[in-house]
């Protein structure tokens, strides 16, 4: 069974990453934390989504060409819960830059989450 929705699920997961992180770079709210994505990203933001892209579509097309593997279906599983957490590690930075959450997000919520816990024991 073709696996091409899951499959651009992953490619589109991995634009909205790239242009989320050109957006969050070029405003300073966060940095590029893959080394290599960070240097094309200092090249230019052209140089950066190309090799993004080219990344993303490569993947996508290895895993509709080996669809029928269980290695494939497993790894596109993992990207993809990957790329969705991610997407949460977006919607906190785009809230902390529009400043719906403190810059302490993590330790208020580990603060609430014991205050919870507390409460529930």
């Amino acid at each position: 069974m073709p696996l091409a929705r899951e499959a651009f699920l992953l490619f589109a997961l991995n634009m909205l990453d790239a242009f989320l992180t050109v957006l969050w770079v070029r405003n300073g709210v966060a940095g590029e934390g893959n080394q290599l994505m960070a240097h094309l990203l200092d090249i230019g933001d052209f140089t950066f989504l190309t090799v993004k892209v080219l990344i993303g579509a490569l993947a996508a097309l290895v895993v509709l060409r080996w669809s029928e593997f269980p290695l494939a279906r497993y790894g596109l599983s993992l990207a993809i819960f990957v790329y969705v957490s991610l997407m949460g590690v977006h919607a906190v930075t785009g809230l902390e830059a529009l400043g719906y959450i403190s810059a302490n997000f993590p330790q208020d919520l580990a603060g609430i989450s014991s205050t919870l816990f507390a409460a529930i024991v």
